[in-house]
């Protein structure tokens, strides 16, 4: 907001809060209704369902890819 004394500043949300948020929504069919009592925005609740969903291994899969050193027999270089 201009003219405010204080900048916003994001809110964190410790995992046990988000372990409870998707509790709760995994448990009702509205997502909306469930992000509404959290006081948390609707998209924020979809997002952390899109994340529990999503295997940690393909989201840094390539950053795992990067750092993996070649096993005997495999060259570094790629032709």
């Amino acid at each position: 907001m201009k003219g405010s004394p204080h900048p916003a500043t994001r809110r964190r949300y410790d995992a046990a809060f988000r372990a409870e948020a998707l509790r709760l929504a995994s448990e009702s069919r509205s997502t909306q209704a469930d992000a509404r009592p959290l006081n948390i925005n609707l998209k924020l609740l979809y997002k952390w369902k899109k994340e529990a969903l999503t295997p940690i291994a393909v989201v840094r899969g390539a950053e795992l890819s990067r750092h993996r050193k070649p096993t005997p027999g495999q060259s570094s270089k790629q032709s």
